[in-house]
């Protein structure tokens, strides 16, 4: 009877997940994703990200590999001049490629996003980019890059990030 009553209830709660609109667990990647993958897989290769047009992008100070103790690390961030400015956000094309500096060398880990916001608010005059369902985080002017006000989202999408796939520090990741 208890086994009845518990599988009753198991049903019972797996149709009203369904009915919510809750996805069902699934180890696959969703296809925006595969396609992101696609898009970047030869940035695997850093002279390829460069020939590309990505350089090695450094904060006000020189620092190149971006990390915050306790948090994690980004890594060393290369941007491509040609795609920042304007106010498109193109999910295959990102303005930065992240990378792990490890001993065997640079290993990309992770994709980002920029909008400046003067270009951003020139074109969207409310609201923030938005890019697979998320809401991209201002960083103010008088940032570590000396840049003026932008807008950004991280994709971990080359390596696991258990804080999250869309945030910013990964603690999988060391300078």
């Amino acid at each position: 009877m208890r086994r009845q009553l518990a599988a009753v209830l198991a049903g019972a709660a797996v149709l009203t997940a369904v009915a919510a609109g809750v996805p069902a667990p699934s180890t696959a990647s969703p296809a925006w994703l595969d396609q992101v993958r696609d898009a970047t897989r030869a940035y695997h290769s850093l002279k390829a990200a460069k020939a590309d047009g990505y350089g090695k992008l450094k904060d006000a100070d020189g620092i190149a590999c971006i990390d915050m103790p306790g948090e994690g690390g980004m890594g060393v961030h290369f941007v491509n001049g040609d795609l920042v400015g304007d106010a498109e956000v193109v999910a295959t094309t990102p303005e930065l490629v992240v990378y792990d500096p490890t001993p065997d060398g640079m290993k990309l880990v992770a994709l980002e996003y920029v909008v400046f916001k003067k270009a951003w608010r020139a074109e969207h005059p409310t609201g923030r980019p938005q890019l697979f369902g998320q809401t991209f985080e201002l960083v103010k002017a008088g940032n570590r890059y000396g840049l003026p006000a932008f807008y950004e989202l991280h994709l971990w999408a080359w390596k696991n990030n258990p804080s999250g796939m869309f945030e910013d520090w990964n603690p999988r990741v060391t300078c």
